[in-house]
């Protein structure tokens, strides 16, 4: 499969590496992404995390979603050279609707010596027992929760493989963040440079 990852991947004669992976539309990718990829990183234990952009749902069209590769290329072009991340399309080739545990399982399969963990905002948590196979996922990888406005993780399911962290509570959306620039309003500082000059040069939104 072409494109998986972007970039050279950890050599695969390392044992169990910590990969955190960041599931998301993306639409776009914004300041509060990147933040809270950084504190990952830094402050949760992992040793690189993936953006995994998730494909337009076939049975859910919104005019406001942008292509799946125009998606992919905001969030290279906000990951740019940094080391810690990495850019993954592997929900595009995969059987839709995409469901998590079926793409840890690919990627699990793929990447022996790798351990995945899910990045999951606290409201997904409170919700996470609706999603197919919760359980293989709960016994098989690690959760890693940050906070969401409204959301108490704690009031949520609890699981020695979910961990909740202190990560800085983020209010900026990708809704947000569309709405403005439909309304004429300059942004320029909600978006990583690379994103916002290509969001302008495209008309993205608009």
């Amino acid at each position: 499969m072409e494109n998986l990852v972007s970039d050279l991947l950890f050599p695969q004669n390392t044992l169990r590496l910590k990969v955190g992976l960041f599931f998301g539309s993306f639409n776009p990718v914004h300041i509060g992404h990147l933040a809270i990829a950084n504190y990952m990183v830094e402050f949760a234990g992992i040793d690189q995390l993936w953006f995994v952009v998730s494909p337009q749902n076939p049975h859910k069209k919104s005019e406001n979603l942008l292509n799946d590769y125009q998606r992919l290329e905001l969030v290279h072009r906000a990951v740019d050279e940094d080391s810690r991340f990495r850019v993954s399309n592997i929900e595009f080739n995969l059987p839709k609707p995409s469901y998590t545990v079926d793409t840890l399982a690919y990627l699990s399969e793929k990447f022996p010596h790798y351990h995945f963990s899910i990045l999951m905002g606290a409201d997904n948590l409170t919700n996470f027992h609706r999603w197919k196979n919760y359980e293989v996922i709960l016994e098989n990888y690690g959760i890693i929760v940050y906070p969401r406005p409204g959301f108490d993780p704690a009031q949520a399911l609890s699981h020695p493989n979910i961990r909740l962290t202190d990560a800085p509570l983020m209010e900026i959306s990708s809704t947000f963040i569309r709405e403005a620039i439909r309304q004429g309003k300059n942004i320029r500082y909600f978006l990583p440079p690379r994103v916002y000059e290509y969001i302008e040069e495209m008309n993205f939104y608009k």
